[in-house]
């Protein structure tokens, strides 16, 4: 934990995938290392707040659609908190009401899940 100001800090490089989806959560943690991140991997909402809170990641990969909550629920919780991580919300609906839906919810941005190795991701997560 690093501690600046007095305020606690998000880990720099730490990424947390949340996606019900195994099979999508490796694919993305793949990716996200090949490009240098350390990853780890949710399933649920429940899961991702706990690790939320035991390792503080820079920057969080929601799935919109979750089995005990949804994306824009977590993503409003994780902005809210002292140390907000950067929630960048995904889905395989490519629907354009939800990167409005993600940027009121608090997330830095939408990304389609097959444009997860396309040129969006780094920049979303980097700022």
């Amino acid at each position: 934990m690093t501690r600046a100001s007095g305020s606690v800090r998000p880990t720099p490089g730490l990424v947390l995938v949340v996606d019900d989806n195994a099979g999508f959560r490796g694919l993305a943690a793949r990716v996200l290392h090949g490009w240098g991140y350390e990853v780890i991997e949710a399933g649920t909402v429940a899961d991702a707040v706990s690790c939320v809170e035991q390792r503080r990641p820079a920057t969080v990969l929601v799935d919109i659609a979750l089995p005990d909550g949804d994306g824009f629920g977590l993503t409003r919780r994780l902005v809210a908190l002292p140390w907000p991580p950067r929630v960048v919300l995904i889905s395989t609906d490519a629907d354009a009401g939800n990167r409005s839906a993600a940027h009121r919810a608090g997330a830095v941005g939408f990304l389609p899940k097959d444009e997860l190795l396309g040129g969006a991701l780094p920049g979303l997560i980097s700022g």
